[in-house]
């Protein structure tokens, strides 16, 4: 501003007669490029009789009286002239206010996006950072695990092989024993048999009845037997092993008969449901979906974290994820953490959705036939994933207060399409 105010001093000084000490008035220019109010300069040549007339300003003389208007001199004296009234100045003042105002709000906003990109960074560092210990401890616990195993494969082997050796050991130093008896028999049974002296055969009772002694058949070590018990697919038995110390491992969910809707049909094992036209004889339970084809889970949730798996195949069209036990079973709302669930949707075999308010379209790249939800209550989190290779599909970050279950609704079955059963996977408890 002051820097401003300088140049416009600076103009005003340039545009001032050097005559009258005012801003110019008509102004013209001289040969020597000097200008002055055309009243100033013919009013001051006029008091010099005859001969040449000086600039007044570096006495530069000319034989005539002769000067040039300079219109551009003209055109910025009018322009200087207007700034210096009061409304001119009130105008230039609001715009420089607006301008002042439109840069001070511009700079509040960058210090403001400054301010929450370093928070942003810092809560980056500190998620990432947790994130990392938390990989770190679940790997540890993996490598504890296979090390454990290892160590323990490693050292029943050792056992089992050193009972085979000292068995055969024992057993070879029998046969040797019993070769050195049967070697001394057959010398002494050789040494009667060549002698004359008939005193020898005195003693061959006593050789029969060493020669007697027999060794049994020693320990059959089937080597075939032996390698197969150790070569069978140690990675596959193994990962099966693996999943008790998973943390979470995948829960043994099961669907509650007494919440589905009464068109849905329960599996024995109470894992598959699938939609039917005909109604099933439940009973009446105030536990019940009434409204929509819903069932929830039979185990509640209220600390720690859980995974499990929802297969839902080629089904064009359901409903899947978390709910609290509190939520109103008799009502059709719609499937959003207000209404007390955090859910994944299919509609239409490609239009994937979050349940959010309003709904969260999802860009899937492959579609899921299986669908892993993760709950974790003491972080409030909720997230799913496509389970075929653990991609995240969504994450909800505010999840349920409270004791929540698994939720799933098969949806109404379109016309001309032959209903699909949705199932929680258990794995491997299947396969063990």
């Amino acid at each position: 501003m002051a820097a401003s105010n300088k140049k416009g001093m600076n103009l005003r000084e340039d545009l001032t007669c050097a005559i009258c000490c005012d801003l110019f008035r008509d102004p013209v220019m001289l040969g020597c490029m000097h200008h002055f109010c055309k009243r100033c300069i013919s009013t001051y040549w006029k008091s010099i009789r005859g001969g040449p007339v000086p600039c007044p300003q570096c006495r530069q003389e000319f034989p005539s009286r002769q000067f040039q208007t300079n219109y551009l001199v003209a055109g910025l004296v009018d322009k200087v002239r207007a700034s210096s009234n009061d409304g001119y100045v009130k105008n230039v003042e609001k715009q420089l206010k607006e301008t002042l105002d439109s840069h001070r709000s511009k700079r509040e906003e960058y210090i403001n996006m400054i301010r929450k990109d370093k928070e942003q960074v810092d809560t980056l560092k500190k998620v990432g950072s947790e994130l990392q210990e938390r990989i770190q401890a679940d790997f540890q616990a993996l490598h504890g695990f296979l090390l454990e195993e290892e160590a323990s494969l490693l050292e029943q082997l050792r056992r089992e092989q050193e009972e085979w050796e000292q068995a055969l050991q024992r057993h070879l130093e029998a046969v040797k024993g019993a070769l050195r008896d049967a070697e001394q028999t057959v010398g002494a049974l050789q040494q009667a048999m060549d002698t004359r002296d008939h005193s020898v055969l005195v003693e061959l009772p006593d050789l029969n009845s060493r020669s007697s002694a027999q060794v049994t058949k020693g320990p059959d070590f089937d080597s075939n037997v032996f390698s197969s018990k150790y070569a069978a697919p140690i990675q596959y038995t193994t990962w099966r092993k693996m999943f008790q110390v998973l943390k979470p491992g995948p829960a043994p969910v099961t669907f509650d008969e007494d919440t589905a809707h009464p068109s849905l049909l329960l599996s024995r094992d109470k894992t598959s449901v699938v939609e039917l036209e005909e109604i099933q004889p439940y009973p009446l339970h105030p536990k019940r979906f009434v409204q929509c084809v819903n069932v929830l889970g039979a185990q509640g949730f209220s600390s720690g974290r859980h995974y499990w798996e929802v297969a839902v195949g080629t089904k064009p069209k359901w409903d899947l994820g978390v709910a609290l036990e509190s939520v109103d079973r008799r009502a059709r709302v719609k499937l959003c953490p207000e209404n007390g669930y955090w859910t994944l949707r299919l509609r239409g075999g490609n239009q994937y959705s979050a349940g959010t308010q309003p709904w969260t379209p999802l860009r899937l790249v492959d579609r899921p036939r299986r669908v892993g939800v993760l709950l974790d209550c003491d972080e409030r989190r909720v997230a799913f994933y496509d389970a075929a290779d653990m991609t995240l599909l969504h994450a909800f970050g505010d999840g349920p207060r409270g004791k929540a279950l698994a939720f799933v609704s098969t949806c109404v079955t379109e016309p001309g399409q032959r209903p699909q059963p949705m199932r929680f996977v258990h794995l491997p408890v299947e396969f063990l």
